[in-house]
C-alpha cells in the first residue's frame, strides 16, 4: 500500500497531458540522471511516459494501479533533457528509435548506437536539448522479433526495405504523435532536429512540431553497414553525407 506521504511525493512528479482526440498521457519526471559520456559525468533530467489506455487520468488512481499493470511487458518511452530546455532560445532534439542490437550490444550492422551517443554529446555541447528514446520504434516500428526475421533476410541479400516488405510490413510504420505531445509539454519554442531523415522532418511538422532547422548526423560507417546506409539514402530518401535540406 502506498502511503499518503509517498503519494504526495510522487504526484508532484507527475503531469497529465490531455488531448480531446487522443488517450491522455502520464508524464513522470524529472529525475536526476548522471550519465557517463566520454569520460565525463553529465547530469540529465530524465522523464518517461505512458498512454492512459483504460486507466483514469487521475494521479492517485494511476499510482494505486501501477503494481497491477504489468508494465515490464509493455515498454515505455522516455526522454533525456539537458539544460534550460523550456526557456533556451535554441535547443537540439533527437527523436531516436530504439535499436536493441545497436544501442545495447554495439552492433555494426547499423549506425544507431553511434547516433545515440553522438546526439547526446551534441545536445550537451549546445547547452540545451532533449533526446527522445522511442520504445515502440524497433526496426522502424515492426518490433524486435520481426526485426530478427528481417536480419535473417538481409543476410541472404535483401536490403532493409526489401526485408520489411517481404515480411508484410511497410517501409516505415513509426508514429511520433506521443513524443511530440510530450515535447510540447516541455517546450513551446522551435527546435533544431538532429536527423538524416527528411521523412521524419515532414512527419514531425505534420504533427505540429515547430522545427527551426535540422542537423544531419553521419559517422561510424564501416564494411558492415555500408549497404544498409546506402539503402536508406536510395530508398528511404535519407540526406546524403554533406547534403542539407531546408526544414521550414
Amino acid at each position: 500500500m502506498i502511503t499518503e506521504k509517498t503519494k504526495k511525493l510522487l504526484m508532484n512528479k507527475m503531469t497529465i497531458l490531455k488531448d480531446n482526440d487522443k488517450n491522455d498521457l502520464c508524464l513522470v519526471g524529472p529525475v536526476n540522471l548522471p550519465v557517463q559520456l566520454d569520460g565525463e559525468v553529465v547530469i540529465f533530467q530524465w522523464y518517461t511516459w505512458m498512454p492512459l489506455e483504460g486507466i483514469p487520468a487521475e494521479k492517485e488512481m494511476i499510482l494505486e494501479s501501477i503494481a497491477t499493470l504489468d508494465l515490464a511487458q509493455h515498454q515505455q518511452s522516455s526522454v533525456l533533457v539537458y539544460g534550460d530546455f523550456e526557456n533556451a532560445n535554441e535547443a537540439f532534439i533527437r527523436m531516436h528509435s530504439i535499436c536493441h542490437t545497436g544501442d545495447i550490444f554495439g552492433s555494426k550492422r547499423c549506425d544507431c548506437g553511434f547516433q545515440l551517443r553522438q546526439s547526446m554529446k551534441m545536445i550537451v555541447e549546445k547547452g540545451s536539448g532533449a533526446l527522445f528514446y522511442l520504445a515502440n520504434h524497433e526496426g522502424r516500428g515492426i518490433g524486435l522479433l520481426s526485426k530478427s526475421f528481417a536480419y535473417i533476410l538481409q543476410q541472404e541479400g535483401y536490403d532493409t526495405v526489401e526485408a520489411n516488405h517481404a515480411l508484410g510490413f511497410p517501409d516505415d510504420t513509426r508514429s511520433y504523435e506521443e513524443a511530440i505531445r510530450v515535447l510540447k509539454g516541455l517546450r513551446t519554442r522551435p527546435v533544431t532536429l538532429i536527423t538524416n531523415n527528411p521523412r521524419k522532418i515532414e512527419a514531425l511538422k505534420a504533427h505540429g512540431l515547430m522545427i527551426h532547422d535540422h542537423i544531419p548526423l553521419w559517422g561510424d560507417i564501416s564494411e558492415y553497414n555500408e549497404f544498409y546506409l546506402a539503402t536508406k539514402v536510395e530508398k528511404a530518401g535519407h540526406i546524403k553525407k554533406g547534403e542539407l535540406i531546408i526544414a521550414n
